[in-house]
């Protein structure tokens, strides 16, 4: 019976000890909502941003990417954001998909731009700049290097 009672305790300390990493990892791993207004943005290609993340103004985290979906019509991708309340944003304002490093992650880098008229919540960015591919960009340094040596 006491092998029981052991296999019982060190089972539970088991289970507690794996809740309290599954508390601590949430807790570290930054999700959160975004309190704020949504817009939106279409992107030619946004290669590896999922829901959840950043969306930038100047390096400092303004909002979430809330939702992704593809334009029927355009075969454009659509991204939705939440962006901070405090934060308004020019008509003229610019969002990129750009990368946190060689092998970060994705972000959406909003530039705002100069005009004096404010995006409405539900507003679209109007100039985006999709997200650069790597492998393509290796190919062209390699092809640009070997025709030039012919």
């Amino acid at each position: 019976m006491s092998n029981r009672l052991i296999e019982t305790i060190a089972g539970a300390a088991v289970i507690a000890v794996a809740i309290g990493f599954a508390a601590y990892s949430y807790s570290r791993a930054g999700i959160n909502t975004v309190e704020g207004y949504e817009i939106m943005a279409s992107f030619n290609r946004i290669d590896g941003l999922v829901v959840g993340n950043d969306v930038r103004v100047s390096g400092v985290t303004v909002g979430k990417v809330t939702a992704q979906d593809l334009d029927p019509d355009t075969y454009m991708a659509v991204v939705k954001m939440s962006v901070r309340p405090d934060i308004a944003l020019p008509l003229d304002s610019s969002a990129k998909i750009a990368s946190d490093g060689l092998l970060g992650g994705k972000f959406v880098a909003l530039e705002p731009g100069g005009d004096i008229d404010m995006i409405e919540a539900g507003g679209e960015i109007e100039y985006t700049q999709g997200s650069v591919n790597l492998e393509d960009l290796i190919g062209q340094v390699i092809y640009s290097s070997t025709s030039s040596d012919q």
